[in-house]
């Protein structure tokens, strides 16, 4: 019992980490807990790696959201510069606008989450600048990731069993 928990401590702190730092790949460590562990260290992993997404996900969100109007001038200025609008200017631009509706956040974030199109970090910085309901964002996160994680452990996990 005692191994589980550490195990999930393990998985959470990693899924923090790999929110912030592209480097570490929470979908890598789901794919060896599926491979390595039974069904139950694959769940705990899957869960654990979901919240800890999830966690570092907020920190952005919240990053975002504190510092929307540094963003928002940041942007503006750069619209300034190009008066046609860049690509990415006007995806930015779109996001946030459709991230302030919950209506359309929900598909959003819930495919951001799961299949990763949107990236989510780049959903979570617009989310907190759009204002985006802090409980609807984590939910979403979580199911999304939770689900993103499943695939990837019980995928490794049949084809290495």
């Amino acid at each position: 019992m005692l191994d589980q928990v550490w195990h999930a401590l393990a998985a959470t702190g990693y899924g923090v980490a790999s929110a912030l730092v592209p480097i570490f790949n929470a979908e890598a460590y789901a794919g060896v807990a599926g491979a390595a562990g039974s069904r139950l260290s694959a769940l705990v992993a899957v869960v654990a790696l979901a919240l800890g997404q999830t966690v570092g996900k907020v920190i952005i969100y919240e990053a975002a959201g504190r510092g929307g109007k540094w963003w928002g001038r940041r942007f503006a200025r750069g619209a300034e510069k190009d008066r046609t609008g860049s690509r990415g200017r006007r995806w930015w631009d779109r996001a946030v606008v459709e991230l302030g509706r919950p209506r359309t956040a929900v598909p959003l974030l819930a495919a951001a989450g799961v299949v990763g199109v949107p990236p989510l970090a780049m959903l979570a910085l617009a989310a907190g600048v759009a204002g985006t309901n802090r409980v609807l964002f984590v939910v979403v996160c979580i199911l999304g990731r939770t689900v993103r994680f499943g695939l990837f452990a019980f995928g490794v996990g049949v084809w290495f069993h």
